[in-house]
């Protein structure tokens, strides 16, 4: 028994999720990317790893965050919102797996500043993917389509200048009443062809430059100059989260009906309410690095169930 439930995100801040260490290349510090698209996203990991954590506040269950350890162990029982949903590795009963997997966080909606304003650059194969509603003119490789109105000129995207094509394009997600937000940006979208897509966005990520500062002297310190790169503020993406209640038949772990936290009034009664609990703190605690710096908040603006079993 299953049930996949699909999310659409927006970063609040620049938001940076690294890749370990440094490259050799445009910055020093690059982001987590797709392999086969080259194009930036959050890995679930790191989803997974926020939202396991942020839960386990919100559960007042502090000592079930993250991976446990030899003096903290997960309480492994299995009235946890936290272990029964995440999963744990120590604990009195031994290791379970969670009931829950979180997939990478794909980009959908990127954010460019062009001689129109800001827009909202996609294309039509990660409006598809995400399962949004698309109608639109076939687009060739310098060609874009838009939502603005009484659009009809060319268009820059960062260093390009890409040539209008007539028609109308109509985009719309699941359920599009509920998405926050989403009639301030539906009449601002660009539509380009998918080969074009990963190159705006690249040319288009925001770097920064920051310093160490020699905490004797309160100044730069020599030779401790970096830069990075992050997805820049009001990006869109989205990413499924499957529910894999698999724990059922004659000798199920059984999910409680009566841990409350007394704080929130909540109680949980299946894992998405607990996913979706941790990933509302994400919203004022962030994902990723450079928090410190004021990055990594990110927001929910919608969720759907897209299939179970």
């Amino acid at each position: 028994m299953y049930t996949q439930q699909r999310f659409l995100l927006m970063t609040l801040d620049p938001v940076h999720i690294g890749t370990g260490g440094y490259r050799l290349g445009r910055v020093d510090l690059s982001i987590a990317r797709d392999l086969g698209t080259n194009l930036p996203k959050i890995p679930g990991t790191s989803l997974a790893g926020a939202a396991r954590s942020y839960a386990a506040m919100r559960y007042e269950k502090l000592g079930c965050a993250g991976q446990g350890s030899r003096d903290r162990n997960h309480c492994g029982e299995a009235a946890c919102p936290i272990c029964y949903t995440f999963g744990h590795a120590r604990g009195r009963a031994g290791g379970n797996a969670g009931t829950v997997s979180l997939g990478d966080a794909q980009l959908l909606l990127f954010p460019v500043y062009s001689m129109a304003g800001p827009v909202w650059v996609t294309s039509v194969a990660q409006l598809r993917q995400a399962g949004f509603a698309v109608n639109a003119p076939e687009l060739a490789r310098g060609e874009f389509a838009t939502t603005l109105a009484a659009w009809a000129k060319h268009l820059n995207l960062g260093w390009l200048l890409l040539e209008h094509k007539p028609g109308d394009a109509d985009i719309s997600p699941a359920g599009q009443e509920a998405v926050q937000g989403w009639k301030d940006i539906a009449r601002r979208l660009v539509l380009v062809e998918e080969g074009i897509f990963s190159q705006i966005v690249n040319s288009n990520l925001e770097v920064r430059t920051s310093v160490s500062i020699d905490p004797v002297t309160g100044a730069a310190k020599a030779g401790a100059l970096f830069t990075y790169e992050a997805l820049p503020r009001a990006a869109w993406l989205w990413c499924d989260v499957v529910e894999d209640d698999y724990r059922i038949g004659d000798e199920p772990w059984p999910v409680s009906q009566t841990f409350t936290n007394k704080a929130l009034g909540e109680t949980w009664s299946r894992s998405l309410a607990v996913v979706k609990a941790g990933l509302g703190l994400a919203e004022y605690l962030g994902v990723g690095g450079m928090g410190t710096r004021g990055f990594g908040r990110i927001k929910v603006m919608h969720n759907w169930e897209v299939s179970h079993a």
